[in-house]
């Protein structure tokens, strides 16, 4: 056999009759799997299997990672032609069964991350050995973006960890570092240094002639207990009922996984295989799919990068913040822009305040250090880049400014005179208001060009959204340097226009809106919450607005009431008559819901002699609706307004921003998702019995008219159509 090198990979055999393959794609960003690179390396490993001079291959990784998945850029292009996919993923299957029953070991030397396909990819090879570091990750990520394993994972899994441990991994998405995954039976064997790693993958070829996969050993025995065992069946009953109260039927792809490993392991492997294929076509297909892989992959991914940045601005270097507000908001920039890093001159009214604020940050790193996701030496050097000050004298070297404080105008303009005082001409200050319009803000700043907002979201360390808003002057450069600060500290970037309530705060507000006024028309209120959840919402409405607290919603329409969403008014009468009850928020221990120390939340009874629940009101259907029709309205009127800049910000911003179920794509594609025109006759029944707040725009009728896709708004072109 002649080694090879190509754009795919390099082999080479040594002189014991070894081949070891360096998996380095180097026309992709990492190695993926793929059909192209499938059938090529089939085609090598059936070089290997025909030479009797090779005694088997070591596969290993020439790049940083081993296999981060499978490349989902092919998969959007594959899903029109079922009977095509289905034949093509059977193709593939045959050719993995060859290299497994060929009586020639395989051996996947595990030196990065293996994920999706690439650890699939590895359930081939007869023996896996992962290099012991904590910066690998092992996993079956695919039911995060609506599919699951169909390279052969889904069948095979079971017969490594048990049906349970299995279910865990395929079900959640779970990853694992390489010592959690030889504990569990994915791998066989760790490795201490990359030289190590090889050496052992070759001795391990050397040795183990005619290997056999467990899936083919009649005498292997699924760990836990087989699928008719006492604790197979419990395990399969628990997991069918988890998944429907988890899910409840909005995600296919767990339906289908657990109906793969159900069926398959009734039968041989090579059936379980034919069934995962068919299960994995289907998916593929399926509206939750396409529209998880666009916005929970495709476009997320480009988010991550930055692509809201203007692209002609240089890129802006942060190596000082300065974090002007050490409350919960405060705190949390302050850790995750040291976290990145970045020193912070962490600035209060007073020093125990500024302190407080720092503790916070210890708080997180101690929590960290207990659960071995850091060491006391990390903590010590974050810490150390956060200095709690009362000084604007602080902030003379700072490259960003972060404003944090109350939501209030004359406070703001206060401390922006206060910070430009002592800050270079030249660099950027960022207002962290959440509804405040930065149009406003702006005429408080000397520098408007260089001023924009940056709305962080609570808690600032787990939330990945952060939302740019661009005021009147604000100019490019202050647009490329939020985007720059945001993808540096690990978080994802929308870039809305100015508005009240920008974009997500305002659309937000429509989600705990309709709770109310539903709760208000007589729908009981454990009603409302469950069925927003059984729609996807991770919470109900009237639990969520105990969250952001009640007494916020009174001062936010107090200070900023908008005349054009008379709904507000509406809503802000029944805050004030809760609040008069003594009900403010989950913090205080009492809103929509009691919060008896040390046990659950209940709603609270007197709620329902308050707005006399009927359960007659309204059907389940239409509550759903209501709930999710006025958050995609609401975001529909941002699009055509100008406040959103695509409808791929409309989405990541409300699956990200606050919880908007990721099956349907978002708000925006949730329009397509229900059906468009559909959509729009359901407003218009809404908008003649409950409201004008469900009238829907011409320029969405028109969409629909002409049987198009919410994504194939034009904001020129529908102008043009309403002009003439």
């Amino acid at each position: 056999m002649e080694n090879i090198n190509n754009n795919l990979f390099s082999v080479e055999v040594d002189q014991d009759g070894v081949a070891l393959m360096l998996i380095d794609q180097k026309d992709n960003p990492t190695n993926l799997f793929s059909f192209e690179f499938i059938r090529e390396f089939c085609a090598v490993a059936k070089q290997v299997i025909e030479d009797e001079q090779v005694k088997g291959m070591v596969v290993t990784s020439g790049q940083r990672m081993f296999m981060p998945g499978a490349d989902l850029r092919e998969l959007k292009t594959m899903g029109g032609d079922a009977e095509k996919l289905f034949a093509d993923v059977m193709t593939l299957h045959e050719q993995f069964r060859a290299i497994e029953t060929c009586g020639k070991p395989f051996v996947a030397a595990i030196n990065g991350t293996a994920m999706g396909g690439g650890l699939e990819l590895c359930l081939v090879c007869h023996h896996r050995i992962a290099l012991n570091s904590t910066k690998i990750k092992l996993g079956f990520p695919e039911s995060k973006v609506g599919l699951l394993p169909g390279g052969g994972g889904t069948a095979k899994a079971p017969y490594l960890l048990g049906i349970q441990n299995a279910l865990m991994y395929l079900l959640q998405g779970k990853e694992v570092r390489p010592q959690r995954a030889l504990k569990d039976g994915l791998i066989d064997a760790l490795a201490e240094t990359p030289e190590e790693l090889i050496s052992m993958a070759k001795d391990w070829v050397k040795e183990n002639a005619n290997p056999v996969q467990p899936w083919d050993n009649k005498k292997h025995k699924i760990p836990g207990g087989a699928l008719w065992s006492p604790t197979g069946v419990q395990v399969m009953m628990g997991a069918a009922g988890n998944i429907s109260k988890m899910t409840h039927g909005n995600y296919p792809a767990q339906q289908h996984i657990l109906s793969v490993v159900h069926d398959g392991l009734q039968v041989p492997i090579d059936r379980a295989l034919e069934i995962e294929a068919r299960y994995f076509t289907k998916l593929l297909n399926s509206k939750e799919a396409k529209n998880m892989i666009r916005t929970g992959f495709t476009e997320l991914q480009k988010a991550k990068k930055g692509i809201a940045r203007p692209a002609s601005e240089p890129k802006y270097e942060i190596k000082k913040i300065g974090m002007l507000g050490a409350g919960m908001m405060g705190a949390g920039i302050a850790y995750v822009s040291a976290k990145a890093g970045m020193e912070v001159a962490l600035k209060d009214i007073s020093i125990e305040g500024a302190e407080k604020g720092k503790a916070y940050s210890k708080m997180l790193l101690d929590k960290a250090i207990s659960k071995k996701r850091s060491t006391p030496e990390k903590a010590e050097a974050l810490l150390a880049r956060i200095k709690p000050t009362t000084d604007y004298g602080d902030f003379a070297d700072c490259d960003m400014i972060i404003e944090a404080v109350f939501e209030d105008p004359a406070l703001k303009d206060k401390v922006t005179k206060e910070v430009e005082a002592v800050l270079p001409a030249d660099k950027i200050y960022g207002s962290n208001t959440s509804t405040i319009p930065i149009s406003i803000l702006q005429y408080f700043s000397a520098r408007p060009a260089n001023y924009i907002g940056i709305h962080f979201f609570s808690p600032v360390d787990k939330m990945p959204l952060v939302e740019i808003i661009v005021g009147d002057k604000t100019e490019d450069r202050a647009i490329a340097a939020a985007v720059d600060y945001t993808v540096a500290i690990g978080k994802i970037p929308i870039v809305v226009n100015d508005s009240r309530g920008f974009y997500t705060s305002r659309c937000f507000g429509t989600f705990v809106a309709e709770g109310m006024f539903l709760l208000e028309e007589g729908v009981p209120a454990a009603m409302i919450e469950n069925i927003a959840k059984k729609r996807g919402m991770a919470v109900g409405p009237l639990a969520v607005h105990d969250e952001v607290t009640l007494t916020l919603s009174k001062h936010v329409f107090e200070s900023n009431p908008d005349p054009k969403r008379p709904f507000q008014e509406r809503c802000q009468k029944m805050v004030l008559d809760l609040i008069a009850d003594g009900r403010t928020s989950k913090k205080d221990g009492a809103g929509f819901y009691d919060y008896p120390q040390g046990e659950k939340k209940r709603l609270w009874n007197g709620l329902k002699s308050k707005y006399n629940s009927n359960i007659e009101t309204l059907d389940e259907a239409t509550i759903g609706n209501r709930i999710l029709h006025f958050q995609a309205l609401e975001s529909y009127r941002c699009l055509e307004e100008g406040v959103l800049r695509s409808t791929t910000d409309g989405d990541l911003g409300s699956v990200l921003g606050w919880g908007f179920p990721i099956y349907t794509g978002g708000t925006l594609s949730y329009i397509d998702y229900y059906g468009i025109n559909q959509f729009v006759a359901d407003c218009d029944l809404y908008a003649e019995k409950y409201g004008v707040r469900f009238q829907v725009p011409q320029s969405l009728r028109t969409l629909a008219e002409q049987g198009k896709s919410v994504h194939d708004f034009d904001r020129a072109s529908m102008a043009k159509e309403q002009v003439s």
